[in-house]
């Protein structure tokens, strides 16, 4: 009986009582867990909106011509002020590809805001007083624009918090679920 009532209430306070159904990319994927899809497609939807605020950020900052992975990289090597293998910085931002983050670094050399040091067989990355600079920019522009707008929607620090924490949990699971479907 409780199972039947605290469905019905799912039911009740859930915004598709209007028979729309969940907004999705892929309605052939939704099968038995259509919420799944439309978590999906809130992240690419969200991925897509993250990467282009970045990339405009970015070029507000006074660095231009950056993809979304050169920023990352970029606030990547700058944070906590230590250098940074290539390695490190794959592991931490969970790219697979090494090549490209090698290609971003060597994009953001050129721009001269971050150097590289061989030490030993090992190459560390490091962050140069024009991209402290730009990176300050970066922040100033985005507690601008989006921090004062993200108050505004009622969310708080807390909110944020959990939804960070459920993004990192969802993102392991989509890793074990990449590991299984590699070996079928």
């Amino acid at each position: 009986m409780k199972e039947t009532e605290s469905a019905g209430q799912d039911e009740a306070q859930s915004p598709r009582r209007t028979g729309v159904g969940p907004i999705v990319s892929s309605a052939h994927l939704s099968g038995r867990a259509a919420e799944l899809s439309e978590l999906e497609f809130g992240l690419i939807v969200a991925g897509n909106a993250f990467n282009r605020w970045m990339v405009r950020c970015m070029t507000a900052a006074g660095l231009a011509d950056m993809s979304p992975l050169d920023v990352l990289v970029l606030h990547s090597v700058n944070h906590r002020g230590r250098a940074k293998k290539c390695a490190d910085i794959c592991l931490v931002l969970n790219v697979e590809d090494t090549h490209t983050v090698t290609y971003s670094l060597k994009k953001l050399l050129k721009h001269g805001v971050v150097v590289s040091e061989r030490r030993g067989k090992e190459t560390f990355y490091s962050i140069t007083e024009k991209g402290e600079s730009v990176c300050r920019a970066y922040a100033e522009i985005r507690e601008n624009c989006l921090v004062d707008s993200l108050r505004t929607l009622g969310f708080s620090n807390t909110d944020l918090g959990s939804v960070a924490s459920f993004l990192r949990g969802i993102s392991g699971l989509y890793d074990q679920a990449a590991r299984s479907a590699a070996s079928l």
